[in-house]
């Protein structure tokens, strides 16, 4: 009994090894922020309604530049938002984009609010 109990134990191990092999494949790391950060967010999941646009084809990709305030996790930051922007201040950090230079910014032809 002891001896298919060791058994199980090891297959099972065995296969939850594999399974996160599996899970972490497509996974990249993710940036780390510090306090006093600047980034950009992406308006990707924001209504029109809070955009204030008509076509979602016209609303700017990203917009900011905000500073992160405080790190609450490796994948969680809180932000200094405007109050007019009406979103939560806690932000996952894919929604994210450090804000290298300016020039990047006036490249990729980002809005800065």
């Amino acid at each position: 009994m002891k001896e298919r109990h060791e058994e199980a134990r090891a297959v099972l191990v065995k296969l939850q090894e594999k399974m996160k092999k599996q899970a972490y494949r497509n996974r990249k790391e993710t940036e780390k922020y510090r306090v006093g950060d600047k980034v950009l967010i992406s308006t990707k999941d924001f209504s029109m309604k809070l955009m204030k646009r008509v076509t979602k084809k016209l609303t700017e990709k990203f917009i900011g530049s905000y500073v992160v305030r405080k790190i609450m996790s490796e994948n969680v930051v809180e932000l200094e938002l405007l109050a007019s922007l009406r979103i939560y201040l806690v932000v996952n950090v894919r929604r994210c984009y450090k804000l290298k230079t300016l020039e990047l910014v006036k490249r990729m032809n980002l809005v800065l609010g």
